[in-house]
């Protein structure tokens, strides 16, 4: 199994402030694992999750966890693209720059 990134500084305060959500999180997180899916690809389902709900930083989680894993960014693009005839273009476009900021973080800050 490949190495996850840590989590970020605000989402370590906070289970350590609640650790039993912390404990309740770890049981949905394991149970969603089970099954046929291998973990690249449950992982692509969580991303297209996060991005039909519009959860900014769901997606960022995803985004760090999927190259962690190894999954190409083309991918990860495909999921956006994917998800554009259901959800429309502007929020496709939310999406994409979510994305895009995490995979080519200087690209994304120098565009206007």
């Amino acid at each position: 199994m490949s190495r996850m990134p840590k989590p970020p500084d605000l989402h370590r305060q906070f289970v350590q402030q609640y650790p039993k959500l912390e404990q309740a999180w770890e049981l949905i997180a394991a149970e969603g694992r089970e099954g046929p899916l291998d973990e690249q690809t449950g992982r692509l389902v969580k991303l297209a999750v996060a991005i039909g709900a519009m959860r900014e930083g769901a997606v960022h989680a995803s985004i760090r966890k999927a190259l962690a894993m190894g999954i190409e960014p083309a991918a990860l693009y495909q999921v956006v693209a994917l998800a554009a005839g259901t959800m429309g273009l502007p929020s496709a476009a939310a999406v994409y720059s979510w994305v895009r900021e995490m995979i080519e973080p200087s690209e994304a800050r120098t565009d206007g």
